[in-house]
This record gives structure tokens, sequence and C-alpha cells, in this order.
């Protein structure tokens, strides 16, 4: 097909049209946030919803509710605690009042009231409940406010995109316990937001309601508030609803999560940190028609994402192979079937991200369904293999195989650009992402004198990917019966391997390149990309000693983690986006890497910067990515300022470097579980995995520190599973 060139004149101002532009910090705000299916909420530390920020109720890439302010006696309410339950299922703060005038009159002296505010998300609602109780020992007459505003604001309106016109809104509509509003986009939809409480407030107005209470000592007052994206329902909310959608929205998650091996240690802190890793998968997981699918991140990517959503499965693949087949399903599904420019979509293309917003609906931004990037559709033929090797399912791969070779034939017709055997990318509209890797920020690929690579870019990473799909391709392939086309992916991948070392190896830099421009120059920069290609296995065994090297060299290891671009690159900046920040799921492919080529002391060392940075971070959840400065004594890490938290790939790091430092592999043909080489991060001294599913067996094993040395031992068994240990 014809090649597309992006003119190196094309303004800085459009290749940055679709980044995060907010003006405020998340880490600032302390946001507190909670999902469920294809809602979201951004809330402040105390649950409130601040107007002119981030913070809202979201519903399919649109903000319904936009302000949510709780006061008493008309002031603002004090913080005493905050927490998210260790499932997430809600939010729980703890509130007293400042000295205030009370409704009759009388001085309420500060600290006489408890206010507790549980918040939690089911099915496309906020529910709330407000409990006010007096620990006074006087009657106290007060009012509670709610004061709300519905924006009614597109996701990408809210990350910094200036709209020349929107939709309309429609007066409100007020009954006594309860208030709708609606807006009508330029897409000519109606959504709605409904509030409802229980009971009726006293003065309920477009902008708030006032709850009028009378507490006599140690009486307690109970408000309940449903916030709806949709059409709000006859019956009013209240004690019973709010109970009933609570212990649905905990089973719900307590029967996903349930899949998962279980996962205890010696260390207190790494299992609060795994067990809020697992939490958060399973929270931003959303059941699909094809499965669960694991949403990238909140607040800025809470959707199908192709890449994110690939990369996630592929950490938690030895944890819960179930959430591999629902992306692979929904993939394939999605998967492109003509061309398209708007979109970047050519056949068998796999889907980078889907929107549902105003504005993708409108064609304002391109992602309503968009296929731009070029390493979804070879880690879609990865997953596929990994997927088959870890479960032997049969009757999957032959379902999944139509898309594996539509996806073959596109990595050979279309990602090939100029049938140099390397796969390519170039945008097709000026519409769409500039760089289509992982790292798509508009300045992300570039020579060693900081100059921008033009295209068709051939990143490092990317043929990594290709190399591991190919032979992915010939597993599947055999498995449906297909062995002449196993033998020629084989060869294809032998090729491809020799190629790759011929065109991307840089003695003078010790790595990988970190792409090929569109003249097929070497960007000769060091990155964490060429971590990636040890993940693969693209590497020649010789090369592994340097790029192993190079990765964890001061220059590129920060203490916190492996640097994007190391110290000492001409666009290196430890506060960028892509140019030399820690990115968590980075670093786990990086481990995976270095422990498939032998290097497990440096895998186990990223592990232990990893963990060390969660110790400083609120909850224990790693965020998407931290700055690349280097590690200070006494000093935690620096934190990104719009960074998402919780993000998939970064939630399922730690699980993911677990499975590097014990080299976990699976032979569901021998209900076999192996651990090749297993060694344990300094902090963890006994491990003990519990139902480790392999084939039509269960196991539970032990893994210990003794001396210097590594045991492992099976405790439980059911259906003939087995233990191999290799070293």
């Amino acid at each position: 097909m014809d090649t597309i060139h992006i003119p190196r004149e094309a303004t800085e101002a459009a290749q940055k049209q679709h980044g995060v532009t907010v003006s405020e910090s998340l880490t600032e705000r302390q946001a507190r946030t909670l999902k469920h299916g294809d809602s979201f909420a951004v809330l402040g530390i105390g649950g409130d919803l601040r107007p002119n920020s981030v913070d809202g109720l979201y519903h399919r890439d649109t903000r319904h509710l936009s302000r949510l302010d709780l006061t008493i006696g008309g002031a603002r309410p004090i913080l005493l605690s905050s927490t998210v339950r260790d499932d997430n299922a809600a939010l729980i703060c703890d509130l007293t009042n400042p000295d205030l005038a009370a409704t009759d009159g009388q001085t309420v002296p500060a600290d006489t009231l408890h206010i507790r505010r549980v918040q939690f998300l089911w099915q496309g609602a906020l529910h709330e409940r407000l409990r006010v109780r007096n620990f006074g020992d006087c009657t106290v007459r007060v009012s509670l406010g709610l004061g709300f505003e519905a924006d009614f604001r597109d996701i990408f309106e809210v990350r910094g995109n200036k709209r020349a016109r929107r939709g309309t809104c429609s007066p409100p509509e007020i009954a006594p316990d309860r208030i709708t509003f609606r807006y009508t986009g330029l897409d000519a939809y109606e959504r709605v937001t409904g509030l409802v409480f229980a009971p009726a407030p006293a003065h309920l107005r477009e902008d708030g309601a006032i709850f009028d209470l009378t507490l006599p000592p140690g009486s307690t007052e109970v408000v309940f508030l449903e916030a709806v994206t949709r059409e709000p329902d006859r019956e009013a909310a209240g004690a019973a609803g709010f109970r009933c959608a609570m212990r649905s929205a905990r089973r719900a998650l307590r029967r996903s999560s349930s899949r998962a091996a279980a996962i205890e240690t010696s260390n207190d802190i790494f299992n609060e940190a795994v067990r809020r890793s697992v939490a958060d998968i399973y929270m931003l997981n959303t059941d699909t028609e094809h499965g669960a699918y694991p949403y990238a991140g909140v607040p800025w990517f809470s959707t199908a994402f192709g890449r994110d959503a690939l990369i996630t499965a592929f950490e938690t693949l030895w944890l819960d192979p179930e959430m591999a087949q629902g992306v692979l399903r929904f993939l394939a599904a999605t998967q492109a079937t003509d061309i398209d420019p708007a979109s970047d979509a050519e056949p068998g293309k796999i889907l980078h991200e889907t929107r549902r917003g105003e504005m993708a609906e409108t064609g304002e931004v391109p992602f309503r369904r968009y296929y731009g990037s070029v390493d979804s559709t070879p880690l879609f033929v990865m997953l596929a293999g990994a997927y088959l090797e870890r479960t032997g399912d049969i009757k999957t791969a032959q379902e999944l195989w139509p898309a594996v070779e539509a996806a073959l034939v596109w990595m050979d017709d279309y990602g090939d650009r100029d049938g140099d055997g390397f796969l390519e990318y170039g945008r097709m509209t000026d519409a769409g992402l500039v760089n289509q890797g992982w790292k798509d920020s508009h300045d992300s690929v570039f020579h060693a004198d900081g100059r921008l690579a033009e295209g068709p870019i051939a990143l490092c990473e990317v043929q990594g990917y290709a190399y591991a799909a190919r032979i992915a391709a010939a597993a599947v392939a055999e498995a449906v019966g297909e062995r002449e086309e196993a033998a020629r992916q084989r060869h294809l991948a032998e090729k491809l391997r020799a190629r790759f070392d011929a065109a991307f190896w840089c003695e003078k830099i010790g790595t990988y390149a970190l792409a090929l421009d569109g003249h097929k120059r070497p960007c000769a920069v060091r990155s964490s990309n060429a971590g990636h290609a040890l993940w693969t296995g693209i590497a020649l065994p010789d090369r592994a000693a340097r790029v192993a090297e190079t990765l964890m060299n001061r220059s590129s290891f920060s203490g916190w983690g492996v640097r994007t671009i190391p110290q000492g690159e001409a666009r290196y900046n430890p506060i960028s986006y892509h140019n030399g920040s820690v990115w968590p799921h980075d670093n786990a492919l990086v481990a995976l890497g270095l422990a498939r080529y032998g290097y497990k002391a440096e895998a186990a060392r990223i592990f232990e910067a990893l963990f060390d940075a969660s110790v400083h971070i609120d909850l224990r959840r790693l965020p998407e990515l931290f700055c690349g400065f280097a590690r200070t004594r006494g000093q935690g890490p620096t934190f990104y300022p719009v960074a998402c938290i919780p993000q998939a790939w970064a939630a399922a790091t730690p699980i993911a470097l677990l499975a590097a430092c014990l080299g976990l592999t699976f032979d569901p043909a021998r209900n076999q579980v192996e651990m090749q080489t297993p060694t344990l991060p300094r902090f963890l001294d006994h491990i003990v995995l519990r139902n480790l599913r392999v084939g039509e067996a269960s196991l539970d094993v032990e893994v210990n520190r003794t001396g210097d040395s590594i045991a492992a031992s099976v405790l439980r068994r059911t259906g003939g599973g087995r233990l191999l240990v290799t070293h």
C-alpha cells in the first residue's frame, strides 16, 4: 500500500491534540476512584465532587455529575478519615462538624456530630448513605446540605480539548424527592442524570437539596442519595435499595476475583499491595458479551484499549487465564475488516481504543472505534499463543484462528509498509495519533541529536512482538491442524530475528536502537524498549548481557525502576510522559525479559525498587507512571501529575514481577506447574500461591528462602497436579 509521510513542519499543537492537558495534579487532589462497568467516579478525599476539576460521576465517556458538595449547618464538615475498602467496593469517609450555629440559634460545638459517608457504584448509579449521629448532650437542630451540578462534559473536554459548540441542556425537572437533568448532544443523543433522595429534602432546587435534621442526644439520622446516569426509577432511594445494591456490588467483585490464584507472603506491606493490585484489576474488569475485559485506567482511559488489555492479560495470565480469554474474544469481535483512513483501520488490524462519548460520536475525536496502534495486532497473536500454552484450550484456539489468520495477513500486507520485513506505522489522516507504539507522545521517537524521527517508523519493541507473534501463531496453527502455516510462521520468525539484529543493534550504545525512521536510519537512542526485545525473545543470546547492563546502569535505573529514556539522551526529561519517566508495566516486561535470559538478580532488583515505591504511595497503588528522578535517601518517588491511578497494567505489575522471579510456567497436558530457577526479592522470605489451576488440576505451592537457596513444595493438590522445579 502507499506510504503516508507526516511532514516535519506539522505543528506541535496538532501533534499534541489528543494529550491530557488538564492543569491540576491528581496526586495533589488525593482523589478517590470507584468503578463499575461503564461508569466511574473521581471523588475528593472527603467524598465531594469539586467543580472546575476532574471530579465527577462519568458514564460512557460523559460526566453526568460534576459537583456534589456536602455541608452541615452551611459549613464544610471536617475530614477525620477516608479509605477505600480493600475490595474497592466502597469509599468510606468519617467527618465531623466545625463550630457552627444550629437552625434554632444555638451553638453546636466542634466535634459534636459524626458523619459517616459511604459511597459506591453499581449499574450506572452512585449510591450514597449519610449517617449523622449526635454525640452531644443537647438536642441539635441543623441543616444538612447537598449541592450538585450536571455539566454533561465529554471526557475529552475534561482532559483539555476545546469545543466550538456544545449541545443543549433542558430545564431541570424537580419533584419532591428527585431532580432530573437532560442534555441533548450534537450527536442528537439525550443523556440523563437523575438524583433521587430519601427522605425527601425539606428544600430542593436546581443546584442543591437541604435536609432539616433534629438530633436528640445519642440519636442518628440517615439520608440516602442515588445519582443515576439514566431515567431515575419510580421508587425512591432508601435503606433497602442501598443495602441491596451494596450486597450485589460486593458479590460481583468476590465472584470475579475468586477466579484468581491467591498470594500470601511473609511481608505484610506487600500483602496489602498485592491485595490492592488484585482488587484494582477486578474493579477495572468490565463484563462484555465476549467475557471479562480490563478497562485501561481511571480517569482518562476507562474504556476498552487493545494494547493495555493485552499486556494486562499477559501480566495476569498465570493468575487468571479467563481474563485473557475475554480480551481475545472481544478483540477478535472488533477486529477491522475494511480500510478506513479516519480510524486508521485496515483489514485484520486489532483495536487501539473505543469511545462512546459525544465527541467520538460526532467525529470531533477519531476514537469511536480507532485502530491507530502498530502493536495491538502482533500482541493479539502473541496472547492467543500464550493463552493456548497456559490452558491447553483447543476449542478457544479454533474459535480464534480466523482472527489470528487475519492479523497475520495484516502484518504481511499492511503492517510491513515497504516490504522489508519490519512492522512500521504512519497515520492516515492528520487527526490520528502521530506515534502509534506504547510510547505515543508526539516527541517519543527521536534520533541521538534530539531530532524527531520521520515516518514510517519501525519501533524496536514492535519487531520483538512480531517475532513472538509468529512463534505463537505457529503453535496455534499446529493446534488447529494447520501444519504448513506453522512451518511458514517459524521460518518468517527466524528471518525476522536475523534481520532485526543486523538493522537495530548499535554497538556504540550497547543496546538496540529505539527505532528505524522512514529512511531506515537507526534512532541510536538507549531506551527501555530494548527490554521488550528480551521479553519477546527476539534478542540474540550474546546480546542479552549488554542490553541488561545498559538497562540497569545508573543512567537508566533510577532506583525506583528503569526509565523509559536514560539520563544523558538528548530528550531526557524525568518529568515527561515518555522520555525519562518510570512506568511500572514497562518495568514488568523488562523484568520478564531479563528473567527469560537468566538475569534473575536484575529482575528481582526491579521488583524491589517498585515495591519500595509502593510503600510511599496512598493505598499501596502503583500509578500509571511516576517521574524519573533518581532515588534519594529518605524520600519516595516523585509523582506524575495526571497519572491514572488505578491503571490496569500498573496494577498487574506486582503479579508479573512475581512470575518473573519465580520463573512460573505451566504444562496443562501434564497438569504441571513449573518454576525455573526461582528467586525471591530481598523483602520476601516466604510465599504461598493458592489455587494455581493447570489443566484439570489445582495446586497450593509454598516457596521459602533457606540461606542462599530457594525451596518450593506442594501444600495441596487436586486432579493429579504436579510441581517441577529446575535450577
